[in-house]
């Protein structure tokens, strides 16, 4: 088959690396011919805004709605956006039409991609994938953004002939709005097997972040935006932790819109000479990283931000072997096959979630364990595995 995804972010975005980048390219390996039309962070920044990836062909035809610029994220001005999204709907509906694609997959139902297929699909099939809640993950500056939203992630089930969604949560969600079940393919978010054949550059990292080679580490790998990631429940654990473990350091990877709000509450807990913000890596780098954790983090609240998410830092850390301390919320405790490969405390609890990592920490028999049992069990999250159960739902 011919297939065009739609997207309205970059593939090095999570949702990129997580999901449509790595399935893209093992589509190819099926046999399909694959093309990707999608926004970008830095658009007129872009060297090479077409070109072809593993059999992928990637076509970069606009302006994302937000810009991100070294470890911060930075939003348009309300008028300024409007203008943005206007030419991003424009440039998307012609590469769409120009597009030789048989079928059409959405990546997100957002005003973008939606608008841009309902003006050129041509009588193609549409499909759709949800993997967020989108009306909530979002940072809207005016009531009437979150409102046109919503309104496309909900009556997207009356413009498309099938939905796949990683989480069980969306699942649900679009089969309570009506949308038959046998029309939604439930597949997690995975990992791309050729990220993690690498050896990792733990000695190097160690050197490169003056950390004593006796130092335990906590790390958390994402997105530094607190309406979607409260990792200053994170920071106030740790807090917590370096008082019984001092010789304890955290390390933060990523950016994003709080990272200086991020930055200023470490001063703030007197914890920045042993917390370290390492800005944005190449995902090509992560894999290292999270080999040179002790112990994972991706702290939640238990609300539908968090249900609705199918995190990519707690299948990357399985790849690497390293344990992860979460709370169980939406699908967590599945992805953890029930806890062996973790721990699960309770959500939006710093003092828990410090518990959690002091327990872990002075546990190595407990550490041991859940290693052996990531590494035994994270290959099922491959997406050379996931890929076949994705492509049902052309069929």
């Amino acid at each position: 088959m011919k297939i065009v995804f739609v997207l309205t972010q970059s593939l090095d975005s999570p949702s990129g690396l997580g999901r449509y980048g790595p399935l893209a390219r093992e589509l190819v390996k099926l046999g399909h011919q694959v093309e990707i039309i999608a926004l970008h962070y830095a658009w007129h920044q872009l060297q090479e805004k077409q070109y072809i990836d593993a059999g992928v062909y990637i076509n970069y035809v606009g302006q994302m709605h937000v810009r991100k610029e070294g470890p911060r994220k930075i939003y348009f001005s309300p008028i300024r956006l409007i203008w943005v999204s206007l030419l991003a709907i424009i440039r998307l509906a012609l590469a769409i039409a120009r597009s030789n694609a048989e079928l059409i997959h959405l990546g997100k139902p957002q005003p973008f991609n939606v608008l841009a297929v309902k003006i050129s699909r041509k009588g193609r099939k549409v499909y759709c994938d949800c993997d967020d809640y989108e009306a909530e993950t979002n940072k809207f500056s005016n009531g009437w953004q979150r409102q046109i939203v919503q309104y496309f992630e909900d009556n997207i089930i009356y413009n498309v002939s099938g939905l796949t969604v990683n989480t069980k949560f969306t699942q649900q969600r679009y089969i309570q709005l009506g949308y038959p079940e046998k029309q939604i393919r439930y597949v997690p978010n995975g990992i791309e097997r050729s990220r993690f054949i690498s050896p990792p550059t733990v000695k190097y990292l160690r050197k490169q972040w003056s950390i004593n080679s006796d130092a335990p580490i906590i790390i958390y790998v994402g997105t530094l935006g607190l309406l979607s990631h409260p990792v200053d429940l994170l920071l106030k654990a740790f807090q917590k932790v370096i008082q019984h473990l001092p010789k304890a350091r955290l390390m933060l990877v990523g950016g994003g819109e709080d990272y200086d709000t991020l930055q200023k509450l470490a001063e703030y807990l007197d914890i920045t000479d042993k917390t370290i913000f390492t800005g944005r890596i190449h995902p090509n780098k992560v894999p290292g990283y999270l080999a040179l954790a002790t112990i994972s983090v991706d702290p939640v609240y238990d609300d539908l931000i968090a249900q609705a998410r199918s995190p990519l830092k707690i299948l990357e850390s399985l790849a690497m072997g390293t344990p992860v301390i979460t709370s169980d919320v939406g699908d967590r405790r599945m992805l953890l096959a029930n806890g062996t490969c973790g721990v699960l405390v309770n959500a939006g609890d710093a003092q828990a979630l410090a518990n959690g990592l002091i327990e872990l920490l002075q546990n190595e028999k407990a550490r041991k364990g859940m290693i052996n049992a990531a590494l035994a069990f994270h290959k099922i999250w491959y997406w050379d595995r996931l890929v076949t159960e994705f492509s049902k739902i052309y069929y």
